[in-house]
Formats: C-alpha cells, sequence, structure tokens
C-alpha cells in the first residue's frame, strides 16, 4: 500500500524548520574535526546503521582524513512507523571488528534503545571500543538508559518529532535539505 503522497507533501509544507541546511552541513563539519583529531591514529571499523545513518554517514566520512574500513549495518524498531517497537536486525555488521575500535554513525539519539543494543552488539562481538556519532541527540527524559551519551553530537533538538537529513516521516523525506519538525508534534 503507497503513502497519501499529497498527505506527505502536506507534512513538509507545513513543518517547522529547526535547522536548515548550511547549520546541519557545519555541524556535521564541528563532528568530522572531533573525530580526526581523536580516532585518526587508532584504525577504526566505522559502520553506518541504515537507513537513518545513510546522508550523515556519507557526509562525514568524506571529511575524516584518515585510513578507515567502512560498512553499514540495519537495526531497527520503527519499521516505517512514527513510534518505535521490538529491536529487528535486517542486517548484521559483515567487516571483522574483533580487538579493533568501531565508530557507529546515525541519524539521532532519541530514547537509545537501538542505538543501546547496537553498541552492547559490537562490544559482545569483541570491539576493543565503541564510539558513536550522532547528527541530532533529542533532548527529553525517556531515554533507555540515563548515562547513553553519544561521543560526537552534531546538534541538540527539542522533543518534537523530527526528519529531514536521513530521518523520515513514514518513510519519506530523509532527503530533506535541514531538519524540520512535524507541525504540532
Amino acid at each position: 500500500m503507497s503513502a497519501d503522497l499529497a498527505h506527505i507533501r502536506q507534512v513538509m509544507e507545513e513543518a517547522d524548520c529547526l535547522f536548515d541546511e548550511a547549520t546541519v552541513e557545519a555541524a556535521i563539519s564541528q563532528m568530522a574535526a572531533k573525530i580526526n583529531a581523536e580516532l585518526a591514529e587508532r584504525n577504526p571499523v566505522v559502520f553506518c546503521v541504515m537507513n537513518g545513518g545513510l546522508i550523515i554517514s556519507g557526509k562525514l566520512v568524506s571529511q575524516l582524513n584518515f585510513p578507515l574500513e567502512l560498512s553499514y549495518l540495519h537495526a531497527t524498531r520503527y519499521r516505517n512507523e512514527t513510534t518505535g517497537g521490538e529491536l529487528f536486525w535486517k542486517a548484521k555488521p559483515e567487516i571483522s571488528f574483533i580487538d579493533r575500535e568501531v565508530l557507529i554513525i546515525d541519524d539521532i539519539l532519541d530514547e537509545g534503545h537501538t542505538l543501546a543494543a547496537i553498541i552492547e552488539f559490537c562490544k559482545h562481538a569483541g570491539a576493543s571500543a565503541v564510539h558513536t556519532a550522532v547528527l541530532v541527540d533529542k533532548q527529553h527524559d525517556r531515554k533507555a538508559r540515563p548515562d547513553l551519551k553519544a561521543d560526537y553530537v552534531g546538534l541538540e533538538c527539542e522533543d518534537r518529532y523530527i526528519f529531514g537529513y536521513g530521518m523520515d516521516y513514514k518513510g519519506y523525506w530523509r532527503n530533506a535539505a535541514g531538519i524540520f519538525a512535524l507541525k504540532g508534534h
């Protein structure tokens, strides 16, 4: 069943722009500078969390000026819905990271259930250290673990339903050039 494209277009027309493209790009560059300073000599394996992390990963890794191995993993709780459910692995990492440092890149740290599960998976599978980079850290008190913090954060935002730069609204608008909030949410 295809989405109601009129509704999908209306969502964008009515959305509030929280961060424009220039602001997001500047935040990505600041993240890259910190990662370059801290991980350049550590030979990390970098994993993009699909699908949300696709855009931020592409933008971020192209600014990392050291050798790295890049792959992806796909774990989700949303399945194109607006609320999360049980963690579902679509693709586990294929590059070995035993006794290696790992950098996980994702679009957002919201409640953190998915990111926490990915971190634990990497630790139990033999990573020597796990670092995390997220484009957006949503500010609220519903985190899966109070101690769960990303090592590298591009932007912090209010507790609203957001989309753009990899984050979606019902599977759409990952391609939006900016970060937008759903009207009324």
